[in-house]
């Protein structure tokens, strides 16, 4: 189905249709299994609580290796993936954001992936890559279980596994991930597309270069570790990603080292609700 036409199938179904519910038992337990969802004001849960409802009606879990996928898993899952959309308007609009897949794997543990790489004289690598989760543009979402539940153990240092690939999904919109999703025309006052980005990488950039470098020190010359996630000096989009897993679950310490990025964050996270999806 084209998107178009998807999306104006998706907002017929929410006019006509009743609106799903999430049991409240279901709900409170998924709540109270991650602080920065139990830490939202209520209204925001009711939105979040709508939103994870219409997520769970247009996706679909897929366990493997054994794994059987329960309603708690698909709540807990949707409930974080929804985070991001939250003040995005219209909750069938909001998903128009995720309206390029359906699929979601779930794998008991991390996955091993093959991945090839060609070397500058042309020779064929293969390699097995461990993988705990992978966004991939245009088809589903994969997740380790086991790194995505009890999230409230990874709170105090800013992780998240859903909300890192799922962040994913959103700086694809534009097509491959390069660390700045699409941003709407008068982002930050700006006056165009192309203005918002530039003022998107003169902040950006700099932090991002800055972190690396941490890295760099802490991993060749003992220098202290950032507290951020180091997986991030990998490249702008897995930066982008830790970043934003940091934002949401553990905003003030995250804010303590990257004070730059709250105003950016904050802008896009918030935008105005009739801003549409590109892509």
């Amino acid at each position: 189905m084209p998107p178009l036409v998807r999306r104006l199938w998706h907002r017929v179904c929410a006019r006509v249709a009743p609106r799903p519910e999430i049991p409240s038992a279901l709900w409170l337990d998924t709540l109270q299994r991650h602080p920065f969802l139990a830490a939202l004001p209520l209204p925001e849960k009711r939105r979040l609580r709508t939103l994870s409802a219409l997520f769970l009606r247009h996706k679909e879990f897929h366990g493997v290796h054994g794994l059987v996928v329960s309603d708690a898993m698909a709540v807990d899952i949707a409930a974080q993936a929804c985070l991001p959309l939250l003040h995005w308007g219209a909750p069938a609009r909001a998903l128009d954001w995720y309206g390029d897949f359906v699929g979601i794997v779930l794998h008991p543990d991390a996955a091993l992936a093959r991945r090839q790489t060609v070397d500058a004289a042309g020779v064929v690598h293969t390699q097995r890559q461990v993988l705990l989760g992978e966004a991939m543009e245009r088809g589903p979402v994969m997740l380790s279980w086991q790194h995505s539940a009890h999230t409230d153990e990874n709170t105090a240092r800013g992780a998240n596994l859903v909300l890192h690939e799922f962040v994913h999904k959103l700086d694809m919109r534009s097509g491959q991930p390069d660390g700045c999703p699409p941003l709407p025309a008068g982002f930050l006052g700006t006056r165009s597309f192309r203005a918002a980005r530039q003022a998107w990488w003169a902040v950006w950039e700099p932090a991002y270069v800055q972190f690396r470098e941490r890295v760099t020190l802490a991993d060749r010359f003992g220098a202290e570790r950032p507290w951020l996630d180091a997986y991030g000096a990998a490249a702008p989009a897995e930066f982008f990603a830790v970043s934003c897993e940091a934002y949401f679950v553990n905003r003030q310490r995250f804010a303590q080292d990257f004070p730059t990025l709250i105003p950016l964050l904050d802008a896009f996270f918030k935008r105005p609700a009739d801003d549409p999806p590109q892509g």
